[in-house]
């Protein structure tokens, strides 16, 4: 078969590549549409990779064309998508069905090879089916969903209040849509770039704030009476919008931090303090599996794809590559700050 292949650092190239062996437990996946996570760019880019050479890709979407003697649930022809962690399931966090926190994983498309190719193999419990009518390039996105899902769940959202979401990435989009899925009565989205707040506004937010504006923070205040918001989600993983959540959160507040910060970070004792004063409660998000593996937040994902409840709008997708132009669609990224969206990669 033919896999865009990372030989060394910057050197990413479309060659030839053994196709992989199904195995008895396994289905072979026929890969339609590849998205390229933040977390790739490091790999290719800045000396990230575990190993050389290696299949990189993890958000995908595509047929399953072969089935392992094992296999009971998943048939060929079915369209799919992948959960790409590969958890233990023997270490006490696995046992309790934190699998997200297991140290003893692997993961396609970083550990092992993954989806930047004709073809991938996965165990059939990794593959989850979804309704053939929704588009690959929408289900290649089932990861960034979960990862949004399962921090709203991990958060122990169960809906209603003011909600904020800060950071309209792919990610945030998705929180903010989870957010009205399970219920919130008011969705306000944060962010610098008002391409992204209007597609925020197109996803159902209710309001949208740009927080380049100098009196923001009297906006957002005024949105909610004073009382700051009941839930605040931080999708960025900037420091500067992680103290803002700080600042946003009312009295009794959920914050969580699904955004993971790249740099250092410290706060003035003041800034601080609103967690004592306010009496919030605050937590991290990591991935997105819970009990039965993968969890739910991959079923949720699957049926609201599938209903049209979680919507997808063509502007998710910044650029298109075809499969054999994926050292042009990282060379992208030398750049980020001209990359607004999803880069996907396409198999004709």
């Amino acid at each position: 078969m033919k896999a865009a292949v990372l030989y060394a650092n910057e050197d990413i190239r479309y060659a030839d590549w053994e196709t992989p062996v199904c195995g008895d437990n396994e289905v072979k996946v026929r890969v339609r549409a590849t998205g390229i996570c933040g977390s790739d760019v490091p790999r290719v880019l800045h000396n990230g990779a575990h190993f050389y050479p290696v299949v990189l890709g993890h958000e995908f979407s595509g047929d399953v064309v072969e089935t392992g003697k094992n296999v009971t649930k998943i048939k060929v022809g079915d369209t799919v998508s992948g959960a790409p962690l590969l958890p233990c399931m023997e270490c006490v966090d696995c046992k309790k069905g934190d699998y997200s926190l297991c140290k003893h994983y692997s993961f396609i498309g970083s550990r092992q090879q993954g989806s930047f190719a004709d073809y991938v193999v996965i165990p059939e419990v990794n593959a989850v089916r979804y309704d053939s009518r929704v588009p690959y390039e929408q289900a290649a996105m089932f990861e960034p969903s979960t990862v949004a899902l399962h921090g709203l769940l991990h958060a122990g959202y169960n809906g209603g209040g003011t909600v904020a979401v800060l950071g309209l990435g792919t990610i945030g989009i998705f929180t903010l849509q989870w957010a009205k899925i399970l219920g919130a009565e008011k969705t306000i989205a944060f962010d610098i770039d008002d391409s992204r707040l209007n597609l925020a506004k197109r996803m159902g937010a209710d309001e949208v704030i740009n927080t380049l504006k100098p009196d923001f923070m009297n906006q957002a205040a005024d949105m909610t009476a004073g009382r700051g918001f009941d839930a605040v989600f931080e999708a960025a993983g900037s420091p500067v919008t992680m103290k803002m959540a700080f600042a946003l959160a009312g009295n009794k507040a959920t914050l969580c931090f699904i955004g993971t910060p790249h740099t250092d970070m410290t706060f003035t004792p003041a800034e601080w303090e609103n967690l004592n004063r306010k009496e919030f409660t605050l937590t991290g998000s990591w991935m997105s599996y819970s009990a039965p593996f993968p969890g739910r937040e991959w079923e949720l994902t699957a049926e609201k794809f599938g209903t049209g409840e979680l919507k997808f709008d063509p502007s998710f997708i910044y650029r298109k590559f075809p499969m054999s132009e994926a050292a042009d669609a990282f060379a992208l990224y030398k750049n980020p700050s001209q990359v607004h969206g999803k880069i996907m990669l396409i198999n004709e």
